[in-house]
């Protein structure tokens, strides 16, 4: 048994410390070390998204303002696709030009639950005439996972570094969507809170509810015998039922 302080670290010898920090390893399923995927995690991995124009051909001309407009558009946009899921925490894209890291989208979620519903969904979902892969990642701290020489501009490894070098959108931008963001999970927070405790009520008070949030919207209850839970749908009427020959046979 490996001691807790040497896991996923590279003193351990057994499970790749690549893996284990950002999701992702080069050698892929060539490499001499375990990959442990995670069976719960709140972040996800989306693998070769981000189609950047400069690594799909040589002779791009854009210039840095389009290539920058064009990465905000993406950003939004996927962005907010993720946001449906669940309660987004960070997303981020990595500008690699490795194979395991080349324009991988990562998004961490609030619970493990959000992130196991986004890649239920993802899955079955294409973007840019491609379809999507996501899995769960053993990502937990992005700050570990980020190439710290390239932050500076000192990594001289480039696009070939085997930790994460993010692309980043307008700051402007970024704000206004995590602004945005918070908003909408609060609201999402408070909409499961509401239902809970509606849920709690017994039919009486939760008939009350109903008729007093119309009243505020300025809409007719309806009529009471369409709410009564006694003339509702019922997956078996068991008044109905035909009695059992033992119970006949025992009434007898």
């Amino acid at each position: 048994m490996l001691p807790s302080r040497e896991y996923g670290t590279e003193q351990d010898k057994v499970n790749c410390s690549f893996y284990f920090k950002i999701g992702a390893c080069r050698h892929g399923d060539r490499c001499s070390r375990r990959h442990v995927e995670p069976t719960r995690s709140r972040t996800i991995l989306l693998s070769n998204v981000y189609q950047n124009p400069k690594h799909l051909d040589a002779e791009c001309r854009l210039s840095d303002e389009e290539l920058q407009r064009e990465f905000d558009e993406f950003f939004i946009d996927f962005f907010m696709g993720l946001s449906k899921y669940g309660d987004l925490v960070e997303m981020h894209v990595c500008d690699n030009v490795g194979d395991h890291l080349i324009g991988n989208v990562y998004a961490r979620y609030e619970t493990e639950e959000d992130a196991e519903r986004a890649v239920e969904g993802l899955n079955t979902r294409w973007y840019n005439q491609r379809p999507l892969f996501a899995e769960l990642s053993p990502v937990s701290d992005f700050r570990e996972a980020c190439c710290r020489q390239n932050e500076t501009n000192e990594c001289n490894r480039g696009g070939q570094c085997n930790f994460m070098h993010l692309r980043y959108a307008t700051p402007e931008l970024v704000r206004s969507l995590y602004q945005q963001l918070a908003v909408e999970n609060r609201e999402r927070r408070r909409e499961r809170m509401a239902k809970a405790d509606f849920l709690r009520l017994g039919w009486k008070e939760r008939l009350a509810r109903v008729e007093a949030e119309a009243r505020e919207r300025g809409e007719n209850p309806t009529n009471p015998n369409d709410r009564d839970w006694r003339r509702g749908p019922s997956g078996g009427d068991w008044r109905a039922e035909p009695p059992r020959e033992d119970m006949q046979s025992d009434a007898s």
